[in-house]
């Protein structure tokens, strides 16, 4: 996801731009008398369950008189003691109690909140085990929800050390008890639940964090409210240079006026040497959205320098960057694998960013050209590009939809187009406008392996066939998992 990101409950819905707002399962919301009736369950009840999967958001699975129950916490293979916090028609959610018989799979989450924080839903269950689980989410989304059957899903793709990973992190801060605080929000609150590190975090992500609350306690900086819309430092943001070192500190304020904000940058970078650039954003607004659209060096320079590869990019605050750089690069070869190049072929990228897929590929065949809508993304790709010394890449903004048929009319082929969209998928006429131009192969890179398996349904409709997905493990000891798809015209 590119643009403007909110402030949800979790590290990776941060990163996403999500905003969860289901209701936490240890609250009791009241049934209709038809619901009553029909149900097996009601709210407050305890029962006794055995987990047999994995829902979308990582919770457990289970079945109770022939109700499904999701249950957090669980683990495949774990006999639970769960109360019932929700009942639906088809559905009802319960609250772990207590572990009555753990799975094999079941290990001690290394985290102290991590039931309270909610950031990683997966970190009681074995790591070679989340693997397995995540491969089965994508095989489960390809056959229920694509109709898809004959494609070949590949083990995941894990990381041989899959903590401390994530080279950003977006930390609300907040006032409590006399001091300064700052975490993540609880699930489906603005709850900051209050950390001292997060184990999936870069370490000079986490002693960003503590410094500055360290120091906005030491020079009385007001802390924002947002219930009265009042006070000063709203967030933390930290960036990370995995290949380079190099760490950057955003402090969101809420309005231009931040005392002792200068004083605060240079005592930050004394602190800290990786330290590069303390950068103050400006967002008044009363939003869920994280970052405003000023930013004011206050301190060093206003960007850090990462590498994907060889490749190399200048990350300011509001840069979109994938936030595992290690898994990028496992990821992105993938793709370049399955788009199967020689050398004279002319590829477009769709929903291109920055270019990081664009430039990949541009070693590897005749022409690249990127199409994404978001303008400030499509100047970066063009800087990227020159940075890198890449002259047969171009980028285009615009709308898919509309600039892929216009590309046609004036001769381009596209022999191969890759695509990495939004969580939400593609819109209908995308996937009409890459039928229509009728490359030989597709490259879907996708966040979502239920957009996926929908966008890779309807391309089968359309002449394509999936052969064979990769997922790829970006963001362990979370529920989500990333994938590639290799697609072919059936007639190509």
């Amino acid at each position: 996801m590119r643009g403007p990101e909110a402030a949800p409950s979790s590290p990776l819905a941060r990163e996403r731009g999500e905003c969860t707002r289901r209701p936490l399962c240890g609250t009791l919301i009241p049934m209709s008398r038809q619901e009553t009736a029909q149900s097996p369950v009601r709210p407050g009840q305890e029962i006794s369950v055995t987990v047999h999967g994995l829902g979308s958001s990582g919770e457990g699975v289970a079945r109770y008189e022939g109700l499904t129950i999701f249950v957090p916490g669980g683990a495949p293979g774990d006999r639970l003691l769960a109360r019932v916090a929700e009942v639906k028609k088809n559905y009802a959610r319960a609250a772990l109690v207590a572990v009555e018989e753990p799975s094999p799979d079941r290990v001690a989450p290394p985290c102290p909140v991590v039931a309270e924080c909610g950031g990683c839903q997966l970190q009681h269950i074995a790591y070679g085990a989340q693997l397995r689980l995540k491969r089965q989410q994508v095989v489960d989304a390809l056959e229920r929800l694509g109709k898809l059957s004959g494609v070949t899903v590949h083990p995941t793709l894990g990381m041989e050390d899959p903590w401390h990973y994530r080279n950003k992190a977006q930390f609300p801060v907040g006032w409590r008890s006399g001091r300064v605080i700052a975490g993540f929000f609880a699930p489906g609150t603005h709850r900051i639940v209050d950390i001292e590190q997060c184990d999936i975090q870069h370490p000079l992500g986490n002693r960003i964090m503590a410094e500055v609350k360290a120091l906005a306690g030491r020079y009385g900086v007001r802390i924002y409210d947002e219930r009265t819309h009042t006070g000063v430092l709203r967030h933390v943001l930290a960036r990370v240079g995995r290949g380079t070192g190099e760490a950057m500190a955003v402090l969101v304020t809420n309005g231009p006026d931040f005392p002792h904000g200068e004083v605060i940058a240079r005592e930050l970078m004394a602190r800290i040497p990786a330290l590069v650039s303390v950068v103050q954003n400006i967002n008044p607004a009363r939003t869920n959205v994280v970052l405003g659209r000023e930013s004011r060096v206050l301190a060093g320079r206003g960007h850090i320098t990462d590498y994907i590869g060889d490749l190399k990019f200048n990350i300011s605050p509001v840069s979109f960057f994938q936030v595992n750089p290690a898994q990028t690069e496992v990821l992105y070869g993938k793709a370049l694998e399955y788009a199967g190049l020689t050398g004279g072929e002319t590829v477009v990228d769709l929903y291109c960013g920055i270019g990081t897929i664009s430039l990949f590929l541009a070693r590897q065949c005749r022409e690249v050209i990127g199409i994404e809508w978001v303008e400030e993304a499509v100047a970066d790709a063009r800087e990227n590009a020159r940075r890198n010394e890449v002259h047969n890449a171009r980028f285009i903004a615009g709308d898919a939809a509309v600039e892929m048929p216009r590309l046609a009319e004036e001769g381009v082929r596209a022999d191969v187009i890759v695509l990495d969209p939004p969580r939400k998928g593609c819109d209908e006429p995308v996937l009409e406008a890459i039928a229509a131009v009728a490359p030989r192969r597709v490259v879907y890179v996708s966040c979502n392996p239920a957009s996926l398996a929908r966008d890779l349904g309807r391309l089968a409709g359309m002449g394509y066939r999936t052969v064979e997905v990769q997922p790829v493990d970006m963001f362990p000891h979370t529920a989500h998992v990333e994938c590639v798809a290799r697609v072919e015209r059936v007639d190509g």
